[in-house]
């Protein structure tokens, strides 16, 4: 049994991790193609990334590694030879709970251990592809405040040639001085080992407003040079900022100890606490409702067994959805937002339990019995 659960255990694994960093192409073309980075840079990210997809992606393969294998056997009526040599129901769950277990132990090793080394390793590793390109941060018709004390909105960047068009910028670095650039073209110049950034502006303004001598200035250029220092640079503060999903075990109780009031941060780092033994339990609940779905559903393929999955699963993720919306704005408790999704796919494994092991079958069709019966009476006239 844990031979036949292991096989496809590891080929949906292998298929939902690839669909999930599918989320992620374009950004990693876009590190590729415009920002040049290496292809062990990209590799790494993506190294760093499957950790938090995997958080999501192994319960689910659990759940489709054992629906599929007990569609395949009630398909080859492997259950009823079972049955006949007095192999019972509740001999069958020993081994699907162990190996649920298993995969709870791979989440749970995710969640403690994966998931904040990947996050540490991806901001890290983002900070150093800023470093050498300092453009990675900026967006087209968006605000950039990526260094501290200047404001850059840009209409439109050629990553070829690094050439800014139509750029505005709010420079409040000097005390008592604000200035605001206008310039139809500017370029970017870079010293990556210094980590210093130059933006060379042409054919713009300059006004100057001085709060502290109650004058203003406007000057026009030619060329206008302004120095950046990747040091203050978004990117560096975020590999040092306080992330929850980037704390360790110890770590985020510490951090949740000494939070002086109940926040939204504070739901927050609660939440990523309970859902660090919330996931990998969710391995168990989902393991034991794909059981009696496969055992019991009669004439279902075992590609029926997909969709069969995929919809438990997205009735999880909802409710999960609900919980941490509702968990992180404080309107109810932490614990019951992540552990709900849990308790509500347990009742219902049980539900579906109960009928297998009572013999009494049940069918997924479309339409309800009453709703087929009126439309034949219909079609069939008075």
């Amino acid at each position: 049994m844990l031979r036949r659960m292991a096989a496809p255990f590891f080929i949906n694994l292998g298929f939902f991790t690839f669909v999930f960093l599918m989320s992620r192409i374009l950004d990693i073309v876009q590190l590729v193609v415009n920002y040049k980075t290496s292809p062990t840079a990209v590799l790494l990210i993506v190294i760093y990334t499957v950790p938090y997809f995997l958080v999501f992606v192994v319960p689910l393969s659990v759940m489709m590694s054992v629906l599929l294998t007990f569609l395949r056997m009630s398909a080859d009526n492997e259950i009823v030879a079972l049955k006949a040599a007095g192999i019972g129901i509740h001999r069958l769950i020993a081994p699907v709970l162990f190996f649920c277990a298993m995969g709870a132990l791979l989440n749970a090793s995710m969640t403690l251990y994966g998931l904040p080394w990947g996050k540490k390793s991806f901001d890290g590793m983002i900070a150093q592809v800023a470093a050498s390109s300092v453009d990675i941060g900026l967006k087209e018709r968006n605000f950039n405040d990526s260094f501290e004390g200047v404001m850059l909105y840009v209409t439109e960047i050629d990553m070829k040639t690094r050439t800014l068009v139509d750029v505005f910028i709010v420079d409040q670095r000097t005390p008592d001085l604000s200035s605001t650039v206008i310039a139809p073209r500017g370029k970017l110049f870079s010293d990556p080992e210094k980590k210093l950034f130059q933006l060379r502006l042409e054919n713009g303004l300059v006004n100057q407003v001085s709060l502290k001598n109650h004058s203003a200035h406007t000057l026009e250029f030619d060329t206008y040079e302004i120095n950046l220092d990747l040091k203050k640079s978004e990117a560096e503060r975020r590999a040092k900022r306080e992330d929850e999903q980037a704390m360790w075990f110890s770590e985020l109780r510490r951090h949740i100890g000494q939070m002086p009031e109940k926040n939204e941060k504070y739901y927050k780092a609660l939440m990523e606490l309970h859902k660090k033994f919330s996931m990998p339990a969710a391995c168990l609940v989902l393991g034991f409702l794909a059981f009696p779905l496969g055992l019991r559903s009669r004439g279902a393929k075992p590609s029926l067994g997909l969709g069969l999955g995929l919809l438990f699963f997205l009735m999880f993720y909802l409710i999960l959805s609900a919980g941490k919306m509702y968990g992180e704005a404080g309107k109810v408790p932490p614990a019951i937002g992540m552990w709900v999704p849990n308790a509500a796919m347990a009742l219902v494994g049980i539900f579906f339990f109960k009928r297998a092991a009572g013999e009494r079958p049940f069918q997924f069709k479309v339409l309800p019995p009453w709703l087929r019966k009126l439309l034949l009476r219909r079609r069939l006239g008075p």
